[in-house]
């Protein structure tokens, strides 16, 4: 079969490229641009197919063997849920993930302080997913969302002042809340 012959049966039949053997890369750029899921056919594919593959669904990195970082960065940029399924990922693309939603910290096992900062930063409801996040986590989660408190157990008084500050309302989230931040809360509600 030409070259031709086998782009026009991956442009018609997404499904084609399971029978081609030894495809080269331009016919592998058209079958994942046809089909996201053509790359699970693909046997060592090069970085620009897996890109391509990524970049229309970060999900397709599931099919891929030891992706390179750009490959993971792209399927994370195109999909923050796309790191669930990357083995140890680079603190770049565990960076990346949580940018662009902070609730992806949920699929990053053992995350760094910098990476949880990151992710509460993007989306202070994103706290929920971490276990003894500390005081500094704690601070930036309240800061950019108070009512992120709800998920804090035993929060300082600083860490009190910081969520009634952002939203006076928060007290109701506080178990104990301590004189200061009553008299706060009171004072500028």
């Amino acid at each position: 079969m030409t070259e031709q012959e086998q782009l026009r049966a991956v442009q018609q039949n997404r499904w084609s490229i399971d029978y081609i053997e030894n495809p080269s890369e331009d016919i592998q750029l058209a079958a994942v641009q046809q089909n996201r899921w053509a790359i699970e056919y693909l046997k060592n594919s090069s970085e620009a197919v897996q890109l391509a593959a990524v970049q229309q669904n970060g999900h397709a990195i599931i099919y891929l063997k030891n992706p390179s970082e750009a490959v993971q960065l792209a399927a994370v940029q195109q999909d923050r849920s796309a790191i669930k399924y990357i083995q140890n990922p680079s603190e770049a693309v565990q960076l990346a993930a949580v940018q662009q939603n902070g609730y992806a910290i949920q699929y990053i096992k053992n995350p760094s302080e910098a990476i949880q900062l990151a992710a509460v930063q993007q989306n202070g409801w994103a706290i929920g997913y971490l276990k003894n996040p500390s005081e500094a986590v704690q601070l930036a989660a309240v800061q950019q969302y108070g009512r992120a408190i709800y998920y804090i157990k035993n929060p300082s008084e600083t860490v009190q002042l910081a969520a009634v500050q952002q939203n006076g309302s928060t007290i109701c989230y506080i178990k104990n809340p301590s004189d200061t931040v009553r008299t706060w809360t009171a004072l500028f509600q």
